[in-house]
């Protein structure tokens, strides 16, 4: 689906995203040119995707000089350094005689006068906004040498109707919020929704014919199977990180303890063993180890084991309970819910349980998860009084927070990995 063209040149322009809270660098974003106004839209979705990350300050198209014509010649570079746009992107749509589009772009250094990138894509009409999420993952990484997050989908539980009567349904949008669409009709309560890491494949669990059972789906097919029937309650399904087992927690006679099961096989293994509540796994990158939530010590704290369940550690020692803990896909962190003096935190720490940090405090966040590049975090959000769960997102310094609006109340979001 892309190309590249005009060989980029090492250009100044970059951002350390490692550092605290970053300054946005100053970007114009001109309309693409285009004959039927579609290069317009797609480079408003590339500005907002931008604008959203926190890391771009996009200039306001009222103060633009030059009006772009022909995107393949350098631009006036005066007409931009003057507006402090530290970088350019142009761009053309076009059709094929096949009635693909196709899209072209260049990102300018404008301050050296070079040329950053340049590629093209091809797709169908109806995938323009995709095409725009990828324009906008390129830009991020030429520009901060980190993957970008944009071509992405989240998965998530919509919930609908009154406090009493809450309809809950399975539901995928893009990660800007956009093209949603349900995957389950509400006749049945569903929970913990999480993407394969290999393929558009979806498990969840979901009370059918009040019967707690953990699902896959199939997400290009609709086809979906039910994992296993087991004798007690499934709790926080997920998948390990080459997609081949699933993990989850078993409750059998009050207790619930860590099992996971070969897909292919259906065979379970047992890696806890305790009069506790062991849940909420998930698995480190490279899948040796496993992070998990236990109250075996009193109140739910976090521990890590290997793959295989030994060694099992405890690693939060802060004050307030902790849950919901989710490794990092760059493997350096894990992700928590943290409950304390009756509010509750999402936060990080390392994978020994040093440097944590809370990014954001509220009557009730709960549920992370990450974006494919390790530098945000998706949760949701229930306030005070009347309302329902709306999902937010936040990066690791903490000061980019923003909701996510979506048609309805939602809770439980899993973000998925970048699409082929």
């Amino acid at each position: 689906m892309a190309g590249a063209f005009a060989s980029p040149v090492k250009a100044a322009v970059e951002i350390n995203i490692n550092r605290g809270n970053v300054q946005p660098l100053p970007i114009a974003i001109t309309d693409f040119v285009s004959t039927d106004g579609i290069g317009a839209q797609i480079s408003a979705v590339v500005e907002a995707n931008l604008k959203r990350s926190g890391l771009f300050a996009p200039v306001s198209r009222g103060a633009f000089i030059e009006t772009i014509s022909n995107p393949d010649q350098p631009p006036r570079f005066a007409d931009w350094t003057v507006l402090k746009a530290e970088a350019l992107v142009v761009g053309r749509i076009s059709r094929e005689p096949d009635g693909r589009l196709r899209a072209e772009f260049r990102l300018w250094d404008t301050f050296a006068g070079q040329q950053m990138t340049g590629q093209q894509f091809f797709t169908q009409p109806e995938n323009w906004r995709r095409v725009a999420h990828i324009i906008s993952d390129a830009i991020y990484e030429r520009i901060t040498g980190e993957k970008g997050y944009f071509d992405t989908r989240i998965v998530f539980v919509s919930e609908s109707g009154p406090k009493t009567d809450r309809k809950r349904q399975l539901a995928i949008m893009d990660q800007d919020g956009e093209n949603v669409r349900m995957l389950t009709s509400s006749e049945n309560i569903v929970l913990t929704p999480r993407f394969s890491p290999s393929r558009q494949e979806i498990t969840y669990m979901s009370f059918e014919g009040d019967q707690p059972r953990v699902y896959l789906l199939q997400l290009e097919t609709g086809q979906r199977e039910v994992v296993g029937n087991f004798p007690g309650m499934t709790f926080s399904p997920r998948f390990s990180p080459d997609g081949q087992r699933v993990i989850m927690s078993l409750q059998q006679d009050g207790n619930a303890n860590i099992y996971t099961m070969d897909l292919r096989s259906r065979t379970t293994t047992r890696l806890t063993n305790t009069n506790a509540i062991d849940t909420s796994p998930s698995y480190s990158p490279d899948g040796s180890q496993i992070v998990f939530e236990s109250d075996r010590g009193g109140r739910q704290q976090l521990y890590v084991m290997n793959a295989d369940g030994s060694g099992q550690t405890r690693i939060s020692f802060g004050d307030g309970s902790y849950s919901t803990p989710v490794w990092s896909p760059r493997g350096d962190l894990i992700a928590f819910t943290k409950q304390s003096g009756g509010r509750f935190s999402i936060g990080v720490m390392k994978t020994d349980g040093s440097g944590e940090r809370i990014l954001t405090t509220g009557f009730h966040n709960e549920g992370p998860t990450w974006a494919p590049n390790g530098r945000v975090l998706m949760f949701f959000r229930q306030n005070a009084g009347a309302g329902g769960p709306q999902l937010y997102s936040i990066d690791l310094t903490g000061y980019n927070e923003q909701q996510v609006r979506t048609p309805s109340f939602a809770s439980d979001p899993a973000w998925s990995p970048l699409l082929e």
